[in-house]
């Protein structure tokens, strides 16, 4: 395989974690178990750009399908963050009714909701159905496409060029990224921004969240790599900052390079704490598989324990980060009978491999467990606060990165 960007020869290998169903591929009913297909979860390092990637066996348009059943504004706390992100872009960038915003992968309208509540033009780009519709009960303008170069050429016969693009969490889901940021350079007005958020490289290894490898995830990325990204479409990093979500974000700020604003010294920090790390030399990512088979054989056996105990364990959240760990470490609807979940677009499916039940948290109080494992980790107080009212007052709540920790 040749590397995404710079179409360097790949020979370093990150981790392999064998054969799996892409991890938001959710199973309607028990009968299209047999039909279930798994692929190859192998990821390489591009010791040229480092670039960190899956190896290619698949396609967006293969996983990103009409009933994809991520939501974002499932979590209360994602919204709340969106929320306070367009109140500080329309502060600094002083947008107003002229202006224009784009959104690449709005989703539900978790985002752009705000936008449009202060009477700013915009448009969101969602190729799931599901998520648009959505969005669109919400007043918000969609175009169903997956973006690219020749979706921005054709969207700007009937758009302007934005003053700002907003990119949440969807630069690691473009299978071509060269295109993907072609794109972004095509529709960024002259002097416009573009803010990009995207978990940080540094945090997954530092972390050892493994979990957040995943099919949908087709680069992992530091700000070395994005960087060099970037700027083969004429773009230039100004500012990055550092954020709490996903368990350790960058938030990263560019412009035009023949127009951009003097570079920030954060920047040149992050820059720095990275290759501090060792983002650039091989033995960084050469032992990171024994770190995931200590957390997972660490998690199997807990739960082994739990059922000679005869205690009862449940997990809450069907993330997609949930189904990686479960289905690496082997662990199934045998070691843990269902997982609850409040997004509607999950409820009553199953979860891809372990074929452990989805259910809706109103279902949660007739189990009293003993345990509750919290699969989306990066938001664990959020959810046990909603769960602690629902279950006995000797319940404690597990989480297994980057270590099993019980609550």
């Amino acid at each position: 395989m040749k590397c995404r960007h710079c179409n360097h020869s790949l020979s370093l290998s990150f981790v392999d974690l064998g054969v799996m169903p892409p991890s938001n591929a959710y199973i309607s009913c028990e009968s299209d178990f047999q039909k279930e297909a798994s692929l190859p979860l192998n990821i390489l390092v591009c010791d040229k750009c480092w670039l960190v990637q899956t190896e290619d066996f698949t396609r967006a348009d293969e996983l990103f399908t009409d009933d994809y059943a991520y939501l974002s504004s499932t979590s209360s706390s994602w919204v709340e963050h969106a929320k306070q992100f367009v109140e500080d872009l329309v502060e600094n960038r002083n947008l107003n009714a002229e202006s224009f915003v784009l959104e690449l992968a709005a989703n539900d309208g978790y985002l752009l909701q705000h936008v449009v509540e202060k009477g700013i033009p915009c448009l969101g780009i969602e190729p799931t159905s599901v998520a648009a519709e959505i969005a669109k009960s919400k007043g918000i303008e969609i175009q169903e496409c997956f973006f690219g170069l020749e979706q921005a050429n054709r969207l700007l016969v009937d758009y302007p060029k934005a003053d700002a693009i907003i990119g949440n969490n969807v630069l690691a889901h473009v299978p071509d990224i060269n295109d993907f940021v072609s794109g972004i350079a095509t529709m960024l007005a002259k002097t416009g921004v573009v803010s990009l958020e995207f978990p940080h490289l540094l945090n997954l290894i530092k972390f050892k969240q493994f979990d957040t490898i995943y099919h949908e995830h087709f680069s992992y990325l530091s700000l070395i790599a994005v960087s060099n990204i970037l700027a083969s479409a004429g773009l230039e990093v100004i500012s990055v900052e550092k954020l709490p979500t996903h368990g350790g974000s960058l938030r990263v700020w560019a412009q035009h390079s023949d127009h951009s604003l003097k570079v920030s010294q954060n920047v040149f920090d992050v820059l720095e704490e990275e290759r501090e790390f060792g983002m650039c030399l091989h033995e960084t990512y050469q032992n990171f598989t024994l770190s995931v088979d200590v957390i997972s054989q660490g998690l199997k056996a807990f739960l082994q324990t739990v059922k000679e105990s005869n205690k009862t364990i449940v997990a809450y959240g069907a993330a997609a980060k949930g189904n990686t760990l479960l289905n690496y470490a082997g662990i199934d609807v045998s070691d843990i009978p269902v997982v609850f979940d409040a997004a509607d677009s999950k409820q009553g499916k199953f979860m891809p491999a372990s074929h452990i039940p989805i259910l809706p948290p109103s279902e949660l109080k007739r189990f009293s467990p003993d345990y509750v494992l919290i699969l989306p980790w990066n938001i664990a107080p959020e959810i046990i606060a909603v769960v602690k009212p629902q279950v006995p007052e000797t319940c404690k709540f597990v989480t297994a990165i980057p270590e099993l920790s019980i609550i």
